[in-house]
């Protein structure tokens, strides 16, 4: 089953990568993202959010082409504001020669009017550097860098959504959870029941036992 976009809004992705909107696909973000060591998993809806980080904060990116084309994209900044999920919300502003002349209203309709935070960044190649500072000072008091996890390869989540009853998203949060997902780590139903449920949590174990 497909998950939906309001399902993803509550599972963030393991450690080490960032779960983007495809629309970023072929960006200078996304390159700048991989370069710097961060795996990328993209998902055709998240919503209103772009990306979606480890660290439970999801970003909305507001171009310079957003911007100058018009008031439009206040109306995607409020429904990313009234979005419910369980993420610390980030809004992320190209704040350039061409988009600072509405700059500062802009901010006050994301800041004082909706309430959210905000950062200017100077373009894709800037936000790209913040976003992986984020994840990497997170990532100090992480518990699977403490105990030398290797960070997860697309193909272990695809492996993992084999189980059955498990798709992307209760892929995503067992593998947030579990340092692996072997026999040993899940050998008891109790680690499980919390996460996926009675009944998931059975077949999970019944998998690997």
């Amino acid at each position: 089953m497909e998950a939906k976009p309001c399902d993803l809004m509550t599972a963030a992705s393991p450690y080490g990568h960032v779960l983007c909107s495809e629309k970023w696909t072929d960006s200078a973000l996304v390159r700048a993202l991989r370069g710097g060591g961060l795996k990328i998993l993209f998902e055709k809806e998240l919503h209103v959010a772009d990306f979606l980080l480890p660290n439970k904060s999801s970003i909305l990116y507001v171009s310079e082409c957003d911007i100058i084309a018009g008031s439009s994209y206040k109306r995607k900044l409020v429904r990313y504001r009234n979005a419910s999920n369980s993420f610390q919300e980030l809004v992320l502003v190209e704040r350039t020669g061409l988009s600072e002349q509405y700059f500062s209203a802009l901010q006050r309709f994301v800041v004082l009017e909706l309430g959210l935070p905000l950062l200017p960044v100077g373009g894709q190649a800037e936000a790209s550097q913040l976003i992986s500072q984020m994840i990497q000072a997170d990532g100090r008091e992480n518990i699977f860098r403490k105990s030398s996890c290797r960070l997860l390869d697309p193909l272990v989540l695809t492996l993992v959504q084999q189980i059955p009853g498990v798709g992307r998203v209760k892929a995503l949060t067992l593998l947030q959870n579990f340092s692996s997902i072997s026999s040993s780590a899940v050998q008891h139903l109790k680690e499980l029941e919390p996460m996926v449920g009675q009944t998931l949590a059975q077949q999970i174990h019944s998998f690997f036992h």
